[in-house]
């Protein structure tokens, strides 16, 4: 018997991506067959990726979701930035599945609520359900990780609009916990610097991904506190980064850098787009 859930609409698709689910698919295809991996030793733990139309920062995030083809995890936990102005610093969606072209996305309601009781272990704040977000950054990777990834999986959502070092350690720790000993995979979402002319962007970028490449998260939460770097997403990138050293990773591998004037030809501002791989050595598997 098919199973009938609540479903979040997706705002986006039309505007940011492809409402055809046939020009989707391929879009999405062709992103991750134009990628050039390097050699990706190990276990992969999680990604980190670009959040823009898939127009401008698709060619980056090809390499990301590239990097995953063949792979069958049971659950995806998507850690995003909310851009929107919600009152709790986590949030989660109160839906059941989530809808894009290519077909519904069921949430993984049992580590939500693990994931909420490790929260509150850790001294976190818990997860705010809301209903029919606006939020484009977690659901714009939600076509690739249905292109990419063999079979189907659940989703575990998480947008964060706190996004300090103690709310993204927190939620790192808890992340950990809650899918410790399951076939998982994290997803970062987050784009770099916003609207600076090119050169500009470059520096304050590379210095943000040469922390992710350190596997240092504070870091990354660093660098924008000292103004050395930006990325919206940095807190939903260092729980991630967090979350995978707790489960064994040991590894950043940069794939890609480029920025939305490598698509449109204008450098006078420009928004940077990282994509990378986060892996587990054998001997830590």
């Amino acid at each position: 018997m098919e199973t009938r859930y609540d479903v979040r609409p997706s705002p986006i698709a039309g505007h940011w991506y492809d409402a055809d689910p046939k020009r989707l698919a391929a879009k999405v295809d062709r992103y991750m067959d134009e990628a050039q991996l390097p050699p990706i030793t190990g276990e992969i733990v999680g990604i980190m990726a670009p959040h823009a139309g898939h127009l401008y920062s698709g060619p980056v995030a090809g390499y990301a979701f590239a990097a995953l083809r063949g792979m069958q995890p049971e659950v995806v936990a998507v850690v995003s930035p909310m851009h929107y102005p919600y009152y709790q610093a986590l949030l989660t969606t109160s839906h059941t599945a989530y809808a894009t072209p290519l077909g519904q996305i069921p949430i993984d309601l049992e580590a939500l609520q693990k994931l909420d009781a490790c929260l509150k272990e850790e001294g976190a704040l818990t997860l705010a359900r809301v209903a029919r977000d606006p939020e484009h950054s977690l659901e714009i990777e939600l076509p690739f990780l249905q292109r990419a990834l063999k079979g189907a999986f659940k989703l575990l959502p998480v947008m964060m609009l706190e996004q300090n070092k103690t709310q993204a350690r927190r939620l790192g720790t808890a992340l950990a916990k809650t899918l410790a000993g399951r076939q998982a995979l994290l997803v970062a979402s987050t784009d770099l610097s916003h609207f600076y002319p090119q050169e500009v962007a470059r520096t304050l970028d590379q210095e943000i991904l040469q922390r992710v490449e350190a596997f240092d998260p504070d870091g990354v939460i660093q660098a924008e506190e000292e103004g050395k770097g930006f990325a919206c997403g940095r807190g939903a990138v260092a729980a991630v980064l967090w979350a995978a050293k707790d489960l064994g990773a040991d590894k950043v591998t940069l794939l890609h850098y480029a920025t939305s004037g490598d698509v449109t030809g204008d450098y006078s501002q420009v928004v940077g787009y990282g994509a990378a791989v986060i892996t587990r050595s054998l001997r830590n598997a």
